[in-house]
């Protein structure tokens, strides 16, 4: 599976052990940068890069990083087409994709050691989406939102 990284340079490390990973485990894993540590570097233009990848190539998935991971969960959403997960355990990594349908995952190189991000990406990879309607319904309202800006109708 092709897989797009990017972060910053709290992210830098993780994400240079995490291609290596991925590789080892078959995937084809796209660095998107940074290429190299700066400790002033910037997440968006990589995070955006990375996510923009995955909008436009269709069954890949991508990975952001940085210290804790918020900033970049929240610079890949603005990606249309992208759905990003912030993962915090092993739960929320198997979740945002079986219930939410993510194509990008967070993950805070600060917040656990290497271990349990090398798991989280790995479970994030290998569960596919369930497909269940709730799920399939809640996420045709957040497409439909994100084309119009219209909000979906309340119940009731």
């Amino acid at each position: 599976m092709r897989l797009y990284l990017g972060s910053d340079h709290a992210g830098y490390e993780l994400k240079q052990r995490l291609v290596q990973h991925l590789a080892s485990l078959g995937h084809d894993p796209v660095d998107c940068g940074p290429t190299s540590y700066d400790a002033d570097d910037d997440y968006p233009p990589y995070v955006l890069l990375a996510a923009t990848k995955v909008a436009a190539d269709p069954g890949s998935l991508g990975f952001v990083l940085g210290g804790s991971g918020n900033g970049e969960a929240i610079a890949a959403n603005k990606v249309r087409g992208v759905r990003c997960a912030l993962a915090f355990s092993d739960d929320t990594a198997r979740l945002g994709r079986e219930h939410n349908d993510a194509n990008v995952l967070s993950l805070g190189a600060r917040m656990y050691d290497e271990a349990s991000a090398l798991r989280f990406a790995e479970l994030f990879v290998s569960t596919p989406f369930s497909g269940e309607e709730r799920h399939v319904r809640r996420l045709a309202q957040l497409v439909a939102y994100e084309a119009s800006g219209d909000l979906p109708p309340l119940p009731g």
